[in-house]
This record gives C-alpha cells, structure tokens and sequence, in this order.
C-alpha cells in the first residue's frame, strides 16, 4: 500500500505540473472506486483553477477555486502525469485533463482508491476530521509520543500504524523505525522508557525522510508522479528480508504476523 513517503512524492511531483491550471475535463472510465464517483462531478470540476496540491496522511489534495479534491492511492494507485492523448493502459480510471495538454491519470487494478469533491473546509470533512498529528511535524515529539504509549498494551508496532495516534507511518516504515531505535515490534507500548520514545521519534522521523528523498519504496504496484519507481526499497533494514543476516549484527532476521500484517525485526539488535 502506497504509505506517506510515497503520497508526498506524488504530491511533489504533481505540484510544478498542476499549479496555476486549469482543468479541462475530468474523464471517468471507471466510476466504482472505493466510493462510486458522482456523475456530476466533470461538470463541478471543468474551467476550474488548481491553486495548489496539499497532503494530509495519505491523502492528496488538490485545493480548487471552489473546492477540494481528495485523492486516496488505495492499495495499489498511483496517479502520474502523462500526455492527456497517451494511450490508456488496463485499470487507467479517470483522467484530469489540464489547459497545458497534459492529464493526472489515475491507475488502480484493485479500485481501493478513491476520488472525493469536498465544499469548504477539506479538514472538517470525516475522513480527515480525526485525524491524528503528521509524523514529520512539530506535533509528533517525544512528548506526544510519551504520552500516548502511557498505559497502552497495545504492541508499540500496533500503535504506530493507529491512524487516530500518528497518521501515514504504515507497516513498511513502523517496522524499519522501530530497527533503527532498537525496539522490539511486540514490546507493549507502555512498557518504552522516555529514552526509547524520544529514540523512536528521531527513527521514525529519519525513516520517512530518508524514503521520500528516495521516492519512496517500490513493492509492487506503486509509480511516481513520472511514472518511474522509488528507490528506497535497496535500502531496507528489515521488511521482506525475513532469514537474510542484519545489516548491522549478522543475525538471521525474523517475521512475525501482528494484526495480519508481517512484521520483520531482529532479534539481536532490538530490544
């Protein structure tokens, strides 16, 4: 699943090619994404001017004169700039067609994703309402951090991916921070001293950096905004590297499932 770094490489890469635009059309091929996009919604859209490209958590949005597009990746999306007359390729869903000839092309083979016009404010609406502060903000410090794993059982690496407590790490990068910082992915979130917390933190921090400098991590389905990969999975500690030897220790690396996800760590090196 496209997680933060890989939502704001997308948003980076869109921003030169949509600000100042004005749209076209929108053109729907496939309406039956995670929520069915309303049939009116290329009339709203058409002669209005895209006056920039914003991220909250995984969502993109693209701030119109009038409104607001919110933009989820899903499972397998991605959305690139190509030429508006390119060819399509199976599972292209809709293209918004810009006045400088080029088209944001939506790709999605399991229509996880989604497409939303939203009037006024883009955080009061219920899928960002809740939200929990950005990782890479002020708001995530070793205070905020502290005081959520007070008195929590939950696995620390559970709690890393609780939307409602820190938004966007996902299950790639919660198992990558928690090897740099040391910490076992199973250790009860209660149970961090404030050296480990403030250690989790500055890991989590340097995790995401380091991944959207890379353009994020290619798995599977995940494009950038150009259409090419990121780079940040030959720089892997742990995920997917179950058996391999650390890269800091030797030892040979494990998974584990939590909330049936894997989890990759090792046994030597954290704690």
């Amino acid at each position: 699943m496209p997680e933060l770094p890989e939502v704001e490489t997308t948003r980076r890469g869109l921003a030169p090619h949509t600000r100042g635009r004005r749209i076209r059309a929108l053109r729907l091929y496939e309406r039956r994404l995670r929520w069915p996009v309303p049939a009116r919604l290329p009339a709203v859209l058409a002669g209005q001017r895209i006056l920039r490209t914003g991220r909250r958590a995984k969502y993109l949005l693209l701030t119109l004169e009038s409104g607001t597009l919110l933009v989820h990746l899903g499972m397998s999306g991605n959305l690139r700039v190509v030429p508006a007359a390119a060819p399509r390729l199976p599972h292209d869903h809709f293209d918004l067609v810009l006045d400088s000839g080029s088209a944001l092309r939506f790709n999605d083979p399991r229509r996880f994703g989604s497409l939303i016009y939203v009037e006024g404010d883009p955080l009061a609406h219920p899928l960002l309402a809740h939200l929990a502060p950005e990782p890479l903000s002020r708001a995530f410090d070793a205070g905020y951090l502290w005081r959520i794993t007070r008195g929590r059982r939950v696995a620390v690496k559970q709690l890393l991916m609780n939307s409602r407590l820190v938004v966007g790490v996902g299950n790639i990068y919660a198992s990558e921070a928690l090897f740099r910082a040391r910490i076992r992915p199973r250790r009860q979130a209660r149970s961090l001293s404030r050296a480990e917390v403030a250690r989790l933190v500055r890991a989590v921090r340097a995790v995401l950096g380091a991944a959207i400098r890379a353009g994020g991590t290619t798995l599977r389905d995940y494009l950038k905004a150009d259409g090419s990969p990121g780079y940040f999975r030959q720089r892997l500690y742990v995920y997917e590297r179950a058996r391999e030897p650390c890269r800091r220790c030797g030892a040979a690396l494990r998974a584990i499932t939590q909330g049936q996800r894997s989890t990759y760590y090792c046994p030597v090196c954290q704690k």
